[in-house]
């Protein structure tokens, strides 16, 4: 019988300058009836946000993202506890995950 499982691997290869990532605190995610765009910045107090990706995927795979995410952030909090969030108002639209406050009192 033959091994099946060789032939659903897909080899996917990792470039030296994607292999160290990027860090970002804010993403901001918009979509239209077929794709989702998801744009990642950085956003420091003391300097406007800057936008260094820009991932755009068909409304199937932004849906299996959810799902991965939500499998690794339970497993996450499984074996390291709870992931607290800071108490702050919902943003409008629920378009971005922003790291601080607006500046708005």
């Amino acid at each position: 019988m033959a091994d099946n499982n060789n032939q659903n691997q897909v080899k996917i290869e990792l470039r030296p300058e994607v292999a160290q990532g990027e860090y970002s605190n804010l993403a901001m995610i918009n979509h239209s009836s077929s794709e989702f765009v998801i744009d990642f910045a950085h956003m420091l107090p003391i300097a406007p946000p800057q936008i260094f990706s820009r991932v755009i995927m068909a409304p199937e795979h932004a849906k299996r993202l959810l799902y991965a995410l939500q499998e690794n952030i339970a497993r996450y909090e499984k074996e390291f506890g709870e992931i607290k969030l800071p108490q702050a108002p919902a943003p409008q639209g629920g378009l971005t995950a922003m790291p601080f406050g607006t500046g708005k009192a």
